[in-house]
């Protein structure tokens, strides 16, 4: 709703280009506009755009008439079903590509005209479809310097809830999105130091043999965790309400200070705010989840980060062989699907064609890392009011 929101804050506000606006966009609807000369959209990207209606798959009727009362008591005159682009599900006919569009692929005008296009969709659509994460109750996670989930739900969430951003998918099934700020950057930065300590002792290592070794040696780790704590917040957080992120480490006298434990904190650290996020949901909303994709770096050491994952979650978290494709791959589906599907479900293509033949590492959560899991929230959620001092005391 970021597109919306923007022309009726610039309506407000009076900014002088708001009488010109004829058409708004997102970057993948424009590409395809030049290509196609069709304003159209895919459904997951239009989500961001303005709230869709989960019966229809286009945008609320209801809501679009109240902006249009709105935008008109402003002075101005467009209608805001002119100005927003069509809205298409997967499998819809986008357009065919037209010959000014294969000459600005190609200049060289080897490109031929007519190829059917799929309907545009941006990075968290494609990235859905890139890893099967598109029937209700599933989803995946993406783990990097920050962590978002996008959850397809199986029933409408009763309440507003700032932390949650509804999007769909690319067939136009209703999508929790719940994102963290920070994820893996404190942890790479811990492994610099480890780093530094190995080349002033003069030993020989590469930094993939590193992370491999230090990750393991966190499955070593307790259940208590040794009583450690950690906040990997580098930046500020919205789900905890932290304004300015401080990094901070904590232990007692008593914690058991130790290898194993100190990288299972870490790991478990950066699974926390996501799960305190996803958590709202099961508690307020009966949020279920059967399975969930895991993509990115931290989930390269085999069977660690994801097992803890799986333990955060309380769900099967697989890792397959395509997630690290991405949303190019995921939108090349989308474009076979499109020409291919013969009324078959998006989720049933991608689960018979796509990923027929797809390996896929699959971990159950395990009872003791579950409870694990479970208390260290407690101590995490306990500690929270430290780290919203931390900044205040140490830098101003």
């Amino acid at each position: 709703r970021w597109s919306i929101a923007q022309l009726y804050d610039a309506a407000i506000h009076d900014a002088p280009h708001t009488q010109h606006v004829r058409y708004m966009t997102t970057l993948s609807g424009y590409v395809h506009w030049y290509l196609t000369g069709e304003r159209v959209l895919g459904v997951g990207d239009a989500s961001g755009m303005f709230p869709i209606d989960p019966k229809t798959h286009r945008f609320r009727e209801d809501l679009l008439n109240q902006f249009n009362d709105l935008y008109h008591k402003e002075g101005y005159t467009q209608d805001v079903y002119d100005v927003l682009p069509k809205v298409l599900v997967a499998g819809e006919d986008a357009g065919y590509l037209t010959e000014t569009g294969a000459k600005l692929i190609d200049p060289n005008q080897e490109l031929q005209a007519g190829c059917p296009m799929c309907a545009p969709e941006g990075d968290a659509a494609t990235g859905m479809v890139a890893t099967k994460s598109v029937a209700p109750r599933t989803g995946n996670i993406s783990a990097g310097t920050s962590i978002f989930s996008m959850i397809v739900l199986d029933h409408p969430l009763e309440k507003l809830y700032p932390e949650v951003d509804l999007v769909t998918t690319p067939a136009g099934d209703e999508v929790a999105m719940i994102h963290a700020n920070n994820c893996t950057s404190d942890i790479n930065a811990w492994m610099d130091l480890f780093a530094e300590v190995l080349d002033t002792m003069g030993a020989a290592y590469t930094k993939e043999d590193l992370f491999t070794r230090m990750f393991e040696k966190a499955l070593e780790g307790d259940k208590e965790l040794g009583h450690l704590l950690s906040y990997g917040y580098v930046s500020g957080e919205f789900i905890t309400d932290v304004p300015p992120g401080y990094p901070l480490f904590i232990r007692s006298f008593e914690s058991q200070f130790n290898l194993a434990n100190v990288m299972k904190t870490h790991i478990f650290s950066a699974f926390s705010t996501l799960k305190i996020g996803i958590d709202l949901l099961k508690r307020n909303e009966a949020l279920e989840i059967d399975s969930m994709i895991g993509h990115g770096g931290i989930f390269k050491t085999e069977g660690v980060a994801q097992s803890f994952l799986a333990a955060a979650l309380e769900s099967p978290v697989s890792v397959m062989q395509t997630a690290s494709e991405g949303g190019a791959w995921g939108i090349a589906v989308l474009a076979r699907y499109h020409v291919d599907h013969q009324g078959q479900k998006l989720s049933d293509y991608l689960d018979h064609h796509a990923f027929g033949d797809v390996e896929a590492l699959v971990i159950e959560p395990k009872a003791e890392d579950v409870e694990s899991f479970k208390q260290y929230i407690e101590r995490f959620e306990a500690g929270l009011p430290l780290e919203r001092q931390a900044d205040t005391h140490f830098n101003s």
